[in-house]
């Protein structure tokens, strides 16, 4: 079954406005790293849910325009347009391969698997590959599977006592949206592993307290 694994925020300061989320929100942040492929770098905040949220900037611009990671160049387009804020979403498999498979049933067109990695603050190296649907003018969520390490902090201390439980999305074919995620929608929600999935307007997300 799919999970929420993160939500990416543009920002052209990420560790500012980590903090200021994390002030906010009584939540704690921490450093992420630099993705060197790509000219980017982040910011994180884990759940308890087994999730978290990701600030994302960019700190070469030279090396981010070359880029062909659907999700770079999206960050860049935002940041042209002067926007920052929640741009993306993605759901975490285990099953790679099959989402392929069925994309490639359905004709829908797909960048990736895109292979990425980073160092963390330890010098340990996180590696992963992202799957990105094309359906029309939907910027859809991306697929991510994890390599032989998950995405966790490696101090329970950095998980949130808190949980992000809904996203809302914006999706104008829930039908076909179903189809490429292989998801079952009632009351316009699907049930995930960890969290719920509502279609609705814009792209925003609910975090519960305690």
């Amino acid at each position: 079954m799919l999970a929420v694994d993160h939500i990416v925020i543009a920002a052209k300061d990420p560790e500012q406005a980590a903090k200021d989320f994390g002030n906010e929100h009584d939540v704690t942040i921490m450093k992420g790293g630099k993705h060197d492929n790509w000219g980017t770098y982040n910011y994180l905040a884990y759940f308890r849910n087994d999730c978290y949220i990701e600030w994302l900037g960019i700190y070469n611009e030279a090396i981010a325009a070359q880029s062909d990671n659907p999700l770079v160049q999206l960050l860049a387009r935002r940041f042209e347009e002067g926007t920052e804020g929640v741009i993306q979403y993605a759901l975490r498999t285990e099953q790679m391969n099959d989402f392929i498979e069925n994309l490639q049933s359905l004709s829908v067109p797909f960048t990736g698997p895109v292979p990425g990695s980073r160092e963390r603050p330890d010098g340990s190296l996180l590696e992963w590959r992202m799957l990105f649907p094309e359906y029309g003018n939907d910027v859809l969520p991306f697929l991510i599977e994890w390599g032989k390490e998950k995405n966790t902090p490696q101090s329970d201390s950095l998980i949130n006592n808190k949980a992000i439980h809904l996203i809302s999305t914006n999706i104008k074919d829930p039908s076909n949206f179903a189809s490429i995620y292989q998801l079952s929608f009632s009351n316009d929600t699907a049930h995930l592993a960890n969290a719920d999935l509502q279609l609705s307007n814009g792209l925003n997300f609910s975090i519960s307290y305690g």
